[in-house]
């Protein structure tokens, strides 16, 4: 017997829509502690440059510039540590996002969080965090599927309908946490990101 790799999210995609929504929930949460699309859609690119998912990269890096990140912050985000365009705010978040990504490097996470908590809330931090939690298994989804680089006019219509994934094969797109906005992979076989 020989298997083919599947699309994971196709595979199953009642898991996947439940992931969905976990991230619509989570960008909400997150709008609602106060923190703006720029830097959920900033930490939903780094997370994935630190993955290296090309899927969700194509995504969320036109998705942070649509939302108002400057392209020079974009172009040296891998550097974030060393330059000075990115206001305690980013920082903090960015700070939030490698911690809870790169796990082969021990991290002092209440050291982390004292640090981030003199510029986020409590309800920030958490928000952060579940947007990097998403993010990293949106990563996952699409690096275990395959899935294709997004642009042209799919990049176009998901931009369009507000949010930073694909649009579902089965409805409609709509802005979501942990970098996905739809329910399901689009007909080109491009996933969450």
């Amino acid at each position: 017997m020989h298997a083919n790799r599947p699309f994971i999210d196709k595979a199953n995609p009642e898991i996947y829509k439940a992931a969905v929504t976990a991230a619509q929930t989570t960008r909400k949460a997150a709008v609602a502690a106060g923190l703006d699309v720029a830097l959920i859609e900033l930490v939903n690119s780094r997370v994935s440059q630190m993955n290296r998912c090309h899927t969700c990269l194509s995504i969320h890096v036109p998705a942070a510039r649509k939302a108002g990140v400057d392209q020079l912050k974009l172009d040296i985000l891998s550097a974030w540590r060393h330059a000075e365009i990115f206001s305690d705010v980013e920082r903090s978040a960015l700070l939030l996002a490698e911690s809870l990504t790169d796990l082969s490097v021990p991290v002092d996470h209440e050291a982390v969080a004292a640090e981030v908590g003199q510029h986020l809330s409590t309800e920030q931090i958490s928000a952060i965090e579940w947007v990097v939690t998403l993010i990293n298994a949106f990563n996952r989804i699409s690096i275990a599927s395959n899935h294709p680089t997004v642009g042209g006019k799919q990049l176009a219509a998901m931009l369009a309908a507000g949010g930073g994934a694909p649009p579902s094969s089965g409805g409609s797109a709509a802005a979501s946490g942990g970098g996905s906005t739809s329910g399901g992979s689009a007909g080109t076989r491009a996933a969450e990101g």
